[in-house]
């Protein structure tokens, strides 16, 4: 007679793999070996046994896309100011003016991304 699977007879599904930071995965595999159970078995114990509460990202309005869109565009600017404002450093070539023009640019960004955060969710 063959030996009933433990999930009722259906059988085990395809496998789901995850990365994990070298922390995580030691503390993982540390609990696992604590527990006596394989890591699948772990599991399953953790997760589908309806111990674990579940506390779901709240998801981003079109506003928030959009702000993320916007601040990670701006990165592109900053490191383009940094470049600019070390380069003519190096070379000597940093004058006041340059400065402060760098300076004005970079407060523009941030008053532009304050401003625009307050509006969002």
């Amino acid at each position: 007679m063959p030996k009933q699977k433990s999930n009722g007879g259906a059988g085990l599904g395809k496998p789901i793999a995850f990365r994990l930071s070298d922390a995580d995965r030691a503390a993982y595999l540390a609990k696992v070996a604590q527990s006596g159970m394989t890591q699948s078995e772990f599991f399953r114990q953790a997760v589908l046994s309806n111990r674990t509460q579940v506390i779901a990202r709240p998801v981003a309005s079109g506003d928030r896309k959009r702000l993320l869109y916007i601040f990670n565009k701006t990165s592109n600017n900053l490191n383009q100011i940094a470049h600019r404002a070390n380069s003519e450093h190096v070379r000597g070539k940093l004058s006041e003016a340059t400065y402060e023009q760098l300076l004005t640019q970079l407060q523009l960004i941030g008053q532009y991304l304050k401003a625009t955060l307050k509006k969002v969710d």
